[in-house]
């Protein structure tokens, strides 16, 4: 009965602890990236992919501070290959290279990159594997949105956003 309480008193503890420390949630009561962005992604499946993802998480832009230009350079490499010579597993390996500006006076604010990757499959049918690519770059593309929201999280936290 004892150890019950001992997990529940120490995440009551770590809550107050928290609440003490001037920790908050980056969104906060002043969301002041909701809305803030206005996109600029390329004209591509990728591109559509990636902007829809930065306006789940930062809001659709309602009156844009900034303008969010990215591109997606990317790449597909064989990741495992049969002894008889046949590729059975493909990376799908991409950046994005962002910049932010202020929409008031184009002034460039920040530059940054962002890589990462994902994998796929080419064992099934010719149609299951281009099924598998696309999901594996639709993959990326959410992953690399995310990861350019947490880099802008983290100029916001900083003041220079």
């Amino acid at each position: 009965m004892s150890s019950d309480r001992l997990p529940r008193r120490a995440a009551l503890l770590g809550l107050l602890a928290l609440s003490g420390c001037g920790f908050r949630p980056v969104y906060g009561s002043d969301p002041t990236l909701r809305g803030a962005f206005a996109f600029d992604t390329s004209e591509s499946v990728a591109g559509f992919r990636l902007r829809e993802r930065l306006e789940q998480r930062l809001g659709v832009p309602d009156a844009p501070k900034f303008l969010l230009r990215v591109r997606q350079p990317g790449r597909s490499s064989p990741a495992a290959v049969t002894a008889q010579g046949e590729t059975v597993r493909f990376n799908v390996i991409g950046g994005a290279n962002w910049t932010v500006e202020r929409l008031d006076d184009g002034q460039l604010v920040r530059i940054g990159n962002v890589e990462s990757f994902t994998s796929y499959a080419a064992t099934g049918s010719t149609v299951a594997t281009q099924a598998a690519e696309e999901d594996a770059q639709a993959r990326l593309s959410v992953a690399l949105a995310d990861m350019v929201v947490s880099r802008l999280l983290i100029l916001s936290t900083e003041g220079v956003l």
